[in-house]
């Protein structure tokens, strides 16, 4: 039976904000904004409408059928029929179980092999070496991996690559390396599936298996993919009818253990040796699924909403250290994951000592630990520098190139250029570009590729760069097409997000590719619309219903946080706060002038509409955001994150 969520919603919501079924597109429009002062349109999320053959359901009538049901309140049903929610998947969302969602890992191509030679190894006794990527998801997989085997009885050695030494994936000396401290089987993480010359150059040396998630190449004539000889557990393989293309490299790692475990429990193994605790290495799992985007729906909805769990209990030294470090007071949400946790982690992997992530998940010191969060966040204070600039001269390219009528946006590292002054700029730094892409695919809705220009030990330069797309363009397959098209040195990724490099001179007809691979992006609108679960007046804001809307977390990809809209208000009260005055706090006043709620707003200098915040007139406004409730010093209240604004 569905548990019984709390009524706070109907003492909130009315049925007349209920979104109503559009006839026209004006309809469709909450409060009529077509162009909020942040750029948006503000429209319903209203969600699919089911047309199998005799039966037509709309989402409102989908959602009334949740309430009947599953005993829950309207907001929450109209929340979940919205994001294409069955009524029978109600139960397992709401509350969702790991022992549900698991699928059988030998659905997954390749793993009754990997388990295999994996059960060999620790009945062996081995040396494993293992290989990850140098971001969350691979310094996760890693450590995943590494805890597991040693609790095996394995003895495992482990390597990140240094992004700018080494660049992506298994590189010979690396794994000659590992093999050189004893290992007769190499796991690569997060990586791999690509590496054909690499990989393949080991045969009759060591076993390899690649546990990864990023798109194979594949063969222009046939199809199939090109897959290094070896064991290649990979959900986004063609062949691969596990359907588990959406989780994330460390979640293969962890089915892999689940395998691995069930393999050795036949075979009487843990008879005489003790089992390891695979419950407690969630935490790595919700972790790498939150930071690597993965959609937050079935198995990796259970995954993280377990995993948060252990997270909370703080028993992971590193983790526990680099929380106290970065003023964590909430472990156990994917909030403090992605924002505080993840770009620690991959701080060092960006622009400092690649395996310090790593070595943080890996702590048994208490001492170790804080000294490695401590450098992770002095790391991640001088990235956000970095970042900054690199920034101010890309969205110069971006604002040009949108002008210009390129679907895609491609920025480089236009350094040794004389600029008018004469001065030559700071060259980018190849290990932020990626973060650069993504602030630049707010900015401007389209796909979005950023590139530095790194010169190697021949003083040959060359192009190197990450990418990040908008929903439903695929730049995975893009960049693939583009390598397999000759103008590209290495590529590879997934729809969301990839990597590339290329020589300097392939730069126009890189772009060229790109355009028509994704012209689509032309018709999407300059800023993404703005997608509303409801309207809520500001006596209706409040803690019950946060806690309310809280009961649908986790919340990410697939699962976006309800945002909802407050309309006819002022703002009476508003400061810039925090250490760069970046933060806009303010107080929201109804039109009666007695109800009052607070209000937040990040990074208030890339918002457009904080202006009209800030406006001393104190215009009628309506704003959208994300109503939270925060516990501070025992007490608890409740806050708006302003994500956008619009004039009355």
């Amino acid at each position: 039976m569905t548990p019984r969520l709390p009524d706070a919603e109907h003492a909130s919501f009315s049925t007349s904000n209920t979104p109503p079924a559009p006839a026209t597109e004006a309809e469709a429009l909450v409060f009529g904004v077509n162009a909020s002062a942040g750029g948006r349109r503000w429209i319903w999320r209203l969600g699919p409408q089911d047309n199998t053959p005799g039966k037509s359901t709309t989402t409102q009538e989908t959602a009334q059928e949740m309430i009947r049901q599953h005993r829950i309140g309207d907001l929450t049903a109209r929340i979940l029929a919205a994001r294409g929610l069955m009524l029978e998947e109600v139960p397992a969302f709401l509350t969702p179980r790991l022992r549900d969602a698991m699928p059988d890992p030998s659905t997954l191509a390749g793993m009754d092999e990997a388990v295999a030679r994996l059960a060999r190894a620790v009945q062996g006794g081995e040396t494993i070496g293992v290989f990850g990527d140098y971001d969350v998801d691979g310094a996760c997989g890693t450590a995943l991996l590494a805890d597991t085997l040693r609790a095996l009885g394995c003895t495992v050695c482990t390597h990140i690559p240094d992004r700018m030494k080494e660049g992506y994936g298994p590189n010979a000396p690396a794994l000659q390396a590992l093999m050189e401290q004893g290992a007769t089987l190499l796991v690569c993480v997060d990586c791999g599936t690509t590496a054909l010359d690499v990989l393949d150059s080991f045969e009759g040396q060591a076993d390899r298996i690649v546990l990864d998630h990023h798109k194979p190449d594949l063969e222009p004539a046939s199809g199939k993919a090109r897959l290094p000889r070896g064991i290649v557990v990979n959900p986004n393989r063609p062949d691969c009818r596990s359907g588990l293309g959406h989780v994330c490299a460390t979640a293969v790692a962890f089915l892999t253990m689940v395998g691995l475990q069930r393999q050795l429990r036949r075979q009487g193994w843990f008879e005489t040796h003790p089992a390891p605790d695979l419950m407690a290495q969630l935490d790595l799992t919700a972790l790498a699924t939150i930071c690597d985007v993965m959609p937050l729906r079935g198995l990796n909805r259970a995954l993280v909403t377990q995993g948060l769990k252990v997270l909370e209990k703080g028993r992971r030294i590193g983790l526990a250290a680099l929380a106290e470090v970065a003023g964590v007071r909430d472990m156990g949400n994917a909030m403090s994951c992605g924002f505080a946790l993840g770009p620690r982690i991959n701080a060092g992997g960006r622009i400092a000592r690649a395996g310090l992530g790593l070595k943080l998940l890996l702590s048994t010191s208490l001492g170790e630990a804080r000294a490695v969060a401590e450098e992770l966040d002095g790391v991640n204070r001088k990235r956000q520098t970095v970042e900054s600039h690199i920034l101010d001269a890309a969205l110069a390219q971006a604002q040009a190139q949108v002008e210009a009528g390129h679907a895609v946006i491609l920025v480089h590292d236009e350094t040794g250029k004389v600029t008018p002054e004469g001065a030559t700029p700071q060259a980018w730094h190849p290990g932020v570009v990626g973060i650069v892409a993504g602030r630049l695919k707010e900015r401007f809705n389209r796909p979005v590729l950023v590139g530095a220009r790194v010169e190697d030990a021949q003083g040959r330069v060359s192009v190197k760069g990450s990418a990040r797309s908008i929903a439903g363009l695929d730049l995975g397959e893009a960049v693939l097409a583009a390598q397999r098209a000759g103008l590209l040195l290495s590529g590879g990724g997934h729809a969301m997000a990839a990597g590339f490099a290329l020589e300097e001179a392939q730069l126009p007809a890189f772009h060229a590719h790109l355009d028509q691979y994704l012209g689509e992006a032309r018709t999407r609108p300059r800023q993404a619309d703005l997608q509303l679960d409801g309207v809520v007046s500001l006596t209706g804001a409040t803690i019950a219903l946060a806690r309310q809307l809280a009961c649908l977390a986790p919340f990410g990809p697939g699962n976006p946080e309800p945002l909802l809209a407050v309309g006819h208000v002022r703002c009476v009260k508003a400061d810039r706060i925090g250490r760069d005055g970046n933060t806009l706090r303010v107080l929201l006043q109804g039109e009666d002038g007695r109800a009052r709620l607070k209000g937040l707003v990040f990074r208030a200098s890339e918002k457009p509409f904080a202006a009209l915040l800030e406006d001393r007139t104190m215009p009628l406004m309506h704003v959208a955001g994300h109503l939270r409730s925060e516990v501070w010093q025992e007490r608890e209240s409740v806050t708006f994150f302003i994500e956008d604004a619009a004039p009355a």
